[in-house]
């Protein structure tokens, strides 16, 4: 074989992986998110609604609670879900580890900002987005990026940003973006300062090593190997969480009525209620829109909207394995933070 020829079949080698990963993540997105979004966003605008609230059944028994609640939102989630495990466990067998670093390894803005960006066409809530944030993780990307990638699927969501608009009014959808680029690159950078990065050239280095003895394995099998540790690693726990939750909502969730105004005595709660509970995505607007019907206040609304979509319990549990337990209660707390505050913004202006 010619030198020419060798390089060409190096150089087909090394492009036809993330060509296919790219592949994998232009169709699947376009079949779970963005036709169904496009058509959605005609319905917002024609009807000013989205649907039901996910809350909407009022059950009072805990067991009965969590298996509606579980059958509801996996059946809404459940493509999403499968499709972010396999680009997760693609993400790690077909991009170059050296083109992640390059793109998100430094511990710092620039990678914190590429991670948020990057996030933008994913359109995933919390827990669909986990796997892949994981992922990044385990391919040494710097925690900022891989955080921000994470928590910016869900809050800077473009989809929902319409529908917000087309249902609750343009109001909440800007305060909801300001919210969320405070959030999604705020908190991200926070969180990067407390894991106490290590130096890129060393995470480079080790890449490198171990990407040398890996890809000496077929690709199916490493695939195969890949997906089954990421789906045992996320998605047991999911499940049960999302049970507990859906048994837990009977309590979190109380009776609204006009008493509900735009004090601290419900801001708190509910900003607290809205981080730990777990929803589709975008399904935050129709329980609010139902709550506000009911009475309740716009600080405890614009406390929900930025704190139910943005992390979870479930999702918090999922990466329990790929973050320092420092940087995802800092996560947490500071979401819970950024929901007080901006409900008390939003009770003000709009």
């Amino acid at each position: 074989m010619s030198p020419t020829s060798a390089a060409d079949d190096r150089s087909w080698s090394f492009w036809w992986k993330p060509a296919l990963f790219l592949l994998v993540a232009v169709v699947g997105l376009y079949y779970v998110k963005w036709s169904p979004y496009y058509l959605k966003a005609f319905v917002a605008a024609d009807s000013h609604n989205i649907g039901n609230s996910i809350l909407n059944d009022a059950q009072t028994a805990p067991l009965m609670a969590a298996l509606t609640y579980a059958k509801v939102y996996f059946l809404a989630i459940w493509k999403a879900a499968v499709l972010a495990v396999i680009l997760g466990s693609l993400l790690q067998v077909l991009i170059p580890r050296d083109w992640l670093l390059r793109l998100f390894g430094q511990a710092g803005f620039a990678s914190t900002l590429r991670g948020g960006l990057f996030a933008l066409p994913g359109m995933m809530c919390s827990c669909c987005a986990a796997p892949v944030a994981a992922s990044m993780r385990r391919q040494n990307v710097s925690v900022g990026a891989a955080l921000a990638f994470w928590i910016g699927n869900p809050v800077l969501n473009p989809a929902t940003l319409v529908f917000m608009g087309f249902v609750l009014g343009w109001g909440f959808t800007a305060l909801r973006l300001v919210a969320g680029i405070v959030l999604v690159f705020g908190v991200s950078m926070v969180a990067q300062r407390i894991a106490r990065p290590e130096i890129l050239p060393e995470a480079a280095v080790e890449a490198v090593t171990e990407a040398s003895v890996v890809d000496a394995q077929p690709f199916a099998v490493r695939w195969a190997r890949t997906l089954w540790q990421l789906f045992w690693s996320t998605i047991p726990v999911y499940v049960l969480a999302v049970l507990v939750l859906g048994a837990a909502r009977v309590w979190l969730f109380p009776h609204v009525d006009g008493a509900m105004a735009d004090s601290l005595v419900w801001l708190v709660p509910l900003a607290i209620v809205g981080t730990l509970f777990v929803i589709p995505t975008a399904a935050e607007i129709p329980i609010v829109q139902t709550m506000m019907s009911l009475g309740m206040g716009t600080g405890p609304a614009v406390a929900l909207l930025m704190t139910l979509p943005s992390i979870s319990l479930p999702s918090l549990l999922m990466l329990r394995k790929d973050f320092d337990a420092r940087v995802l209660v800092t996560v947490a707390l500071l979401t819970i933070l950024v929901g007080i505050v901006f409900g008390l913004i939003g009770a003000a202006l709009l």
